[in-house]
C-alpha cells in the first residue's frame, strides 16, 4: 500500500504559460516552494483558465507538460513506475475530477461499484449510506444521464470515498451545490479523511467547500 507525507512543488510551471509570465505573477503556486502535509486542510481559490485543474492532473499523473519538479516525499514523481502510479491512484491519492467522468449508460450505484471492485474499500452498506447522507440514496438505480449536474456531482464524491488515500484532490467539488449541500459533503469528506489521517486539497472559483478547521488558503 502506498502512502503519502508531502507532496512538493517547487518551480512548477505549465507548459503553456511559459511565455506568459502576467498570468503567474501573483500566483502563490506556480514558479513557488509549496507542500500539502497529509492531514492538512487546504483550499486553492483561482479564477478560470489560471491552471488549477491542470494542478490537479499533474499530481495524479495524468498530464507532464509541466516545468519544474513535483515530489511525493522527496521523489520526483516524474521517476515512478506504471506499477507505482497504479499503486498510488489506488490507495494514496484520490481524486474528483471537474468533468466528474462518470459512465452516462450506468447507474449511480454502478459507477461507484465499478472504482470499489478496484479497491474493495467500501462494504454496499457503507456505498448506500453515503448516498444516503448525500440524499440520493433513491437515486441508485437511476442511469446517471438521467440525473441533474448536482446529482452527479455527489456520486462521484462517493466514488471517490471509495478507496484509502493519503490526499483528496476535489476540482470544484461543490460548483451545483446549494450552501445546506455543500455543508453536507464537507461534513461527510472531512470524516472520511479524518479517519485514514488525509489531506483534503480542494479547488474554486467562488463557491468554496464549506470544512470545519484550520484551512490553508492558497491562490492561483
Amino acid at each position: 500500500m502506498f502512502t503519502i507525507e508531502e507532496i512538493r512543488l517547487k518551480d512548477v510551471l505549465p507548459e503553456v504559460f511559459a511565455d506568459r509570465a502576467e498570468r503567474v505573477a501573483a500566483s502563490q503556486i506556480w514558479l513557488d516552494d509549496v507542500a500539502f502535509v497529509r492531514g492538512g486542510r487546504y483550499l486553492v481559490a483561482a479564477e478560470s483558465g489560471t491552471g488549477k485543474s491542470s494542478m490537479c492532473s499533474f499530481i495524479y499523473g495524468n498530464r507532464k507538460d509541466y516545468r519544474g519538479c513535483i515530489c511525493f516525499d522527496g521523489r520526483d514523481i516524474r521517476t515512478l513506475s506504471m506499477a507505482e502510479w497504479c499503486d498510488v491512484r489506488r490507495t494514496a491519492i484520490s481524486i474528483l475530477p471537474q468533468e466528474l467522468r462518470l459512465f452516462p449508460e450506468l447507474t449511480a450505484y454502478e459507477n461507484i461499484e465499478i472504482k470499489n471492485r478496484l479497491t474493495s474499500h467500501c462494504s454496499r452498506r457503507e456505498i448506500m449510506d453515503m448516498l444516503d447522507r448525500l440524499e440520493i440514496a433513491d437515486k441508485a438505480g437511476v442511469k446517471a444521464a438521467r440525473l441533474s449536474v448536482g446529482q452527479q456531482q455527489r456520486v462521484a464524491i462517493v466514488r471517490a470515498m471509495c478507496q484509502p488515500f493519503s490526499f483528496l484532490f476535489l476540482d470544484e467539488p461543490v460548483s451545483h451545490l446549494d450552501e445546506r449541500n455543500n455543508r453536507i459533503v464537507g461534513s461527510l469528506m472531512q470524516e472520511r479523511a479524518l479517519m485514514q489521517g488525509a489531506a483534503i486539497v480542494a479547488t474554486s472559483v467562488g463557491n468554496n467547500i464549506i470544512l470545519d478547521g484550520e484551512i490553508n488558503s492558497l491562490s492561483l
